[in-house]
């Protein structure tokens, strides 16, 4: 309803934003140079955030960033199951055949990263969303994929991205052996106070404005609202933006700010 209001040609607040169009905060830009580097090492990464922090998103640009005759990455998205269904599900996502047994769907899939390594010279990447919620062998048995002893150089880049307590479970002895491989380690954080500012410009822009839209009282107070977590920004600017218009003002306050937040309580 607000576009029209505003002269904006879509909503400015979608979530399925290019990967090239993402704004460029600090920890994302720290993110992104640390996933090159273990890119480069060819190792097992873990990325942790709170929901909404953005860390699918900035893995997602970095991989497509890739050049695809180097690189080739899989993505594997939440999963719940035991070890044999995420076997199956990385076997899927390489366009292999999903075989019955572990033992045969574990040697399809080292296989095929051999193949990419040694035959294409491609390195290939793994990448398991959602990994808080693995099981304790499903994370033994991810980490045995990466086991190349005859060799002096990885040839699968894991990584692992989750939230905040995936970082508390690998602490625990029971997964010692997983953490010790372990090359990086990043926690992605909000939007600081003094970059939500730009980040609202930014999607405003490209969504065809270069209007002041946001009050500077109503910045704190999304910014409160929402510890510059991108999604809970996106929901509350979206929606006070909505607010905004149906009272016929030029831009949104904190107190439309406030309305947002007892909306989406």
């Amino acid at each position: 309803m607000y576009r029209k209001v505003y002269g904006l040609a879509h909503h400015p607040f979608e979530k399925d934003l290019e990967p090239g169009k993402l704004f460029g905060s600090k920890t994302a830009g720290e993110l992104e140079a640390r996933l090159n580097y273990l890119l480069q090492l060819r190792g097992i990464g873990l990325v942790t955030g709170e929901v909404g922090s953005g860390k699918t998103s900035i893995c997602r640009k970095v991989a497509t960033s890739l050049n695809a005759g180097l690189y080739r990455v899989f993505y594997v998205p939440l999963t719940t199951g035991n070890v044999t269904d995420i076997y199956k599900s990385i076997a899927w996502e390489m366009g292999l055949t999903t075989e019955r047994s572990l033992a045969a769907l574990y040697r399809s899939i080292r296989l095929e990263v051999n193949r990419l390594c040694l035959e294409s010279k491609i390195r290939p990447i793994l990448i398991i969303d959602e990994a808080q919620y693995l099981r304790n062998d499903v994370l033994e048995n991810l980490r045995l994929l990466t086991n190349y002893e005859m060799d002096s150089q990885n040839r699968l880049c894991m990584i692992f991205v989750g939230q905040a307590e995936l970082r508390r479970r690998l602490s625990l002895s029971v997964h010692e052996p997983l953490a010790q491989r372990l090359v990086m380690r990043y926690h992605i954080s909000g939007l600081a106070r003094d970059e939500l500012s730009p980040y609202l410009k930014h999607r405003l822009e490209l969504a065809g404005t270069q209007m002041e839209l946001f009050e500077q009282p109503a910045l704190e107070a999304l910014f409160q609202a929402t510890n510059g977590l991108p999604r809970k920004v996106n929901l509350l600017a979206h929606l006070s933006l909505n607010i905004a218009s149906l009272q016929q003002a030029q831009a949104v306050s904190s107190e439309h700010i406030q309305i947002a937040v007892e909306e989406t309580g």
